[in-house]
């Protein structure tokens, strides 16, 4: 019998001393985590929850490997992130922008790259669903910019939203400061990105594109807001790309989710019932 395994991350901070006297604090991801948790564990995944402080790059790292040490050809890991957004100088050329993608965990940053490898250690038709709901998130399995008014911008409390990504100061004082620990990543031949390293079935639907930013808020943030609304307590009927077409109606025009496949094409896989075991 076919068997499921969640992982669910949620930071509304990071460590200061790691992010160069940058906390990052948002609101809703921890609330974001713990809601997908609730899906995972509705639909008989075993779900673990990681918030915050314990959401270390160790910790992260150990629970996917754990995860792919455990599963076999036709089980599911869901994977989901809600937090920052990070991005980092490309130093193998394999990015067209010269940019890394990142998700900024507690102590920090977890490398697109990286990412790319943990999921190359899953066996083969293993089904991998991963929610990330932060900045830059496009293919973060693999630059921000502001645009449109302020008052194109404004939520319906009138206020302007947060966004989940880091500001460009934090951006260069954290890679300058922690140049020793990240150059060795970044220039990691092996690590560079090739989808046909991964032989799992992976999806991604992101909360935004690379070059897009995610908003936070009061409850969740917009991406899981949605998500939430569509799947309505389990209620949605309809596969992969229909559960993304749904969420893509309801979002702004400059934050735009993206459908995106990573390994071998599992076309049962994508015309499943979400987060089905």
């Amino acid at each position: 019998m076919a068997k499921g395994l969640a992982l669910c991350i949620g930071l509304n901070a990071v460590d200061p001393q790691h992010y160069s006297g940058w906390s990052g604090h948002l609101m809703a991801c921890e609330a974001d985590a713990q809601d997908m948790t609730q899906i995972a564990k509705s639909q008989d995944f075993t779900a673990t929850t990681i918030l915050t402080r314990e959401a270390t790059l160790g910790t992260v790292k150990r629970r996917i490997e754990e995860a792919a040490a455990s599963l076999r050809g036709g089980d599911t890991f869901m994977l989901t992130y809600s937090g920052h957004g990070g991005q980092l100088p490309d130093l193998n050329h394999d990015e067209p922008d010269g940019l890394d993608e990142t998700w900024c965990l507690f102590d920090g940053e977890l490398v697109d790259d990286q990412m790319y490898a943990l999921l190359g250690a899953f066996q083969e038709h293993v089904r991998i669903i991963v929610l990330s709901d932060s900045c830059h998130s496009g293919t973060v399995v693999k630059q921000a910019y502001y645009h449109g008014t302020a008052d194109a911008r404004k939520s319906a409390m009138g206020d302007l939203p947060r966004y989940r990504c880091m500001p460009p100061e934090a951006i260069l004082a954290t890679y300058r400061k922690n140049k020793a620990f990240y150059d060795p990543i970044l220039r990691e031949r092996k690590l560079i990105k090739r989808q046909e390293s991964v032989k799992a079935s992976v999806l991604l639907i992101s909360g935004c594109q690379d070059n897009q930013l995610s908003q936070d808020g009061n409850f969740n943030g917009l991406f899981t807001s949605h998500l939430l609304r569509v799947w309505d307590e389990g209620s949605f009927d309809g596969g992969y790309r229909k559960f993304h077409k749904q969420i893509l109606r309801q979002m702004p025009p400059d934050q735009t989710p993206k459908y995106f496949r990573v390994g071998i094409q599992d076309a049962a896989f994508e015309k499943s019932k979400p987060f089905s075991i």
